[in-house]
């Protein structure tokens, strides 16, 4: 594994800390300042600008008051001074005391800049639930 690859996987992992932590401020220090930022969250139009999509951030924090998240199918690229990370997040939550489980097919897209790599785009697809199959399909 390269040195940028690491070091974009600890990005990666940054967002996922910050995003558990609830905390504005820890999510503020994962984005880009010098680029323009846009997000995607399920179910929202897309959001683009620093204080829009911190804004969204503030919104969800104070709606939430746990999530945790298992990231699934992680997987790297890297060109250049750009990087994008796409996975499944499986998230566990609380919303108005109930108990949410969740699965987003996630696009993370990291910039190099002179801070190290800092995320410039996130996006988020929710993800139908489907029973395991346990027979082989049939052709009629």
């Amino acid at each position: 594994m390269s040195e940028d690859t690491k070091l974009v996987a600890q990005a990666n992992e940054n967002f996922y800390r910050a995003f558990e932590s609830l905390d504005v401020k820890q999510m503020e220090k994962v984005w880009a300042k010098e680029s323009p930022i846009q997000c995607g969250h399920p179910g929202w139009r897309i959001l683009r600008g620093w204080n829009v999509v911190m804004e969204s951030w503030r919104r969800i924090f104070e709606n939430t008051p746990m999530i945790r998240f298992l990231l699934t199918d992680v997987a790297i690229e890297i060109r250049g001074n750009m990087a994008w990370v796409t996975l499944y997040e499986n998230l566990n939550s609380s919303v108005e005391g109930q108990n949410i489980s969740a699965t987003v097919l996630t696009t993370n897209i990291f910039e190099k800049g002179p801070d190290g790599w800092r995320m410039i785009h996130h996006h988020g697809s929710s993800v139908a639930q489907q029973a395991p199959q346990t027979d082989p399909p049939t052709v009629h």
